[in-house]
């Protein structure tokens, strides 16, 4: 397989790459998008920082790529939806520079503090000496604002606090148990501005309309100071530009920008009271290398093992927890191939019942595994990445549910399927580690192997039809490899599943759903 670097990676993380036998490299780096394009058809694997644009247009032109992995946290240039519908995983390398990001964070609050690069031009390039000019604030006692409690928001609240710092955390996701336990008090975003002296931000851009604006600005407690070391995108420039100027924001720090390297006509690059760096967050030797042997070591597993970790667009798949839910994502891509075979109308909703042991597990993998089998029977190249995508295009609703209690089995996953004729569900569920069963069907209780080949029939409950169904396929010369039967009473509604060892023909099934007493036949290939 070959892989692309399209980016200035440490050669550490190239080397790991080169010593794995069944797997090529190419060093490319500075491609502009057409030039991406044209090479790209020719990899299984890229490998990015943030200067290569990874658009829907270069992911549309790479025909065997698999994945793209970004040595970094952020996947900003990376089109998510472009690469999820094409099945392409895109991963990422989330805690090489979380470390290196939260000690800039901090340089930089302590140099707009304290006024550092200011005084420094005045001592070596103008040769002044006006200390009074440079009079700083302290960080001790100060109320510090930190918008996103993850990785690196975390840390920066472990450093603060360093500094007798109080922390004020805006992040929806966070309960106030967890920022009890980080020691931070929980608030909304406008609490936070209006009560900080010191606002630093950590969360990703997540919509069109940046996080800090003119409203945002008009309200902020005055002398406040703001870093930024996530996403250029979550101030907006000017807004900042004339609330430094009308005296309501102190000064700021900042590492990123709305566009990249910053266009010189930006006005915080006039004002004295922002600090600027070239995007420097990430930029430590040691981060550089962690990055790049961990965005390279996960390609090795990925490409040579199967093991997902650190993908931003499906749940990732370590060792240990693929030992423990293999079984389960191979039972629920019967299922779902099974179902979506007894299904004749459009699919509006699907709904996923895990219960016993198996629902203690993460199962969002095996719900995808579920939608790759439901798929995989009318469309081409569907894979665990791309499977939800085709869900959301088509107006589909995919729910999961839990219940640790067992019923008949100590693990059932269930699968409802409704249209706009009814539903239908299917249980199944594992016996002893690695076989998995057919336990219920719709309502009807029942225990089948899967196999390649199946027939799925209704019936009334009368005498001949097992008899008549092995008539039908003795003369078409199919042989029977099992016959399972479930029924709610004597003389009433029946189904069967008959597992036959090569596929019936349209003529057998013509002659099964003539047969007197079936009211329903279905063929099903796994």
């Amino acid at each position: 397989m070959k892989v692309l670097v399209s980016d200035n990676l440490s050669p550490v993380g190239v080397e790991i790459l080169k010593k794995e036998s069944g797997i090529n490299v190419d060093v490319k780096t500075g491609m502009s998008e057409e030039e991406l394009i044209q090479v790209i058809p020719d990899y299984e694997g890229l490998v990015v920082r943030s200067a290569t644009k990874v658009t829907a247009k270069v992911i549309e032109a790479a025909a065997k790529l698999k994945v793209v992995g970004r040595a970094g946290i952020g996947v900003d240039n990376i089109d998510l939806n472009a690469a999820g519908k094409r099945g392409v995983i895109v991963m990422n390398a989330p805690d090489g520079n979380v470390i290196t990001t939260a000690e800039h964070a901090m340089a930089l609050m302590l140099s707009m503090a304290r006024y550092i690069p200011q005084a420094n031009k005045s001592v070596k390039v103008d040769g002044l000496w006006t200390p009074k000019k440079y009079m700083g604030v302290e960080l001790y006692g100060k109320t510090l604002g930190v918008v996103g409690m993850g990785r690196i928001g975390s840390i920066v609240v472990q450093r603060a606090k360093g500094f007798g710092m109080k922390i004020l955390a805006y992040d929806p996701y966070i309960t106030d148990d967890h920022a009890e336990s980080l020691g931070v008090e929980r608030a909304e975003l406008k609490d936070v501005l209006e009560r900080s002296d010191f606002l630093t931000l950590h969360t990703p851009k997540i919509s069109g309309k940046a996080l800090l604006g003119k409203e945002e600005f008009d309200c902020v407690k005055p002398g406040i100071r703001i870093v930024n070391c996530a996403r250029g995108g979550l101030i907006d420039e000017e807004a900042l530009a004339q609330a430094i100027q009308d005296k309501k924001v102190a000064g700021a720090a900042l590492d990123v920008y709305s566009q990249e390297p910053v266009n010189q006509d930006n006005p915080l690059l006039k004002l004295d009271e922002v600090i600027c760096t070239p995007h420097l967050g990430a930029s430590t030797e040691e981060a550089q290398e962690n990055v790049a042997v961990a965005i390279a070591d996960q390609f090795v597993d990925y490409l040579k093992y199967g093991r997902i970790r650190n993908a931003v667009n499906m749940p990732s798949i370590d060792e240990d927890l693929l030992a423990q839910i293999k079984p389960y994502l191979e039972l629920g891509e019967k299922l779902g191939m099974f179902i979506s075979q007894l299904t004749d109308d459009a699919l509006e909703s699907l709904q996923i019942l895990y219960s016993g042991e198996v629902s203690k597990l993460k199962v969002e993998p095996i719900t995808i595994s579920v939608l790759k089998g439901f798929f995989s029977g009318s469309i081409d190249g569907v894979n665990m990445v791309n499977a939800p995508f085709m869900a959301k295009e088509r107006g589909i609703s995919v729910k999961e549910s839990k219940n640790s209690d067992a019923k008949d089995y100590a693990n059932t996953i269930e699968v409802v399927v409704r249209t706009k004729s009814g539903s239908r569900s299917i249980t199944g569920t594992i016996f002893g580690k690695q076989d998995p069963r057919i336990a219920k069907l719709d309502d009807f209780n029942l225990e089948a192997r899967f196999s390649n080949y199946m027939l799925v029939l209704k019936n009334k409950d009368a005498p001949g039809v097992i008899g008549h169904v092995g008539k039908v396929l003795e003369i078409n010369k199919i042989n029977i490899a099992g016959f399972h039967l479930g029924r709610f009473q004597e003389k009433g509604t029946a189904v069967s599943i008959v597992n036959v060892d090569s596929p019936p023909n349209n003529e057998t099934l013509r002659e099964l759903r003539e047969a007197p007493n079936i009211t329903d036949v279905h063929a099903v290939s796994l």
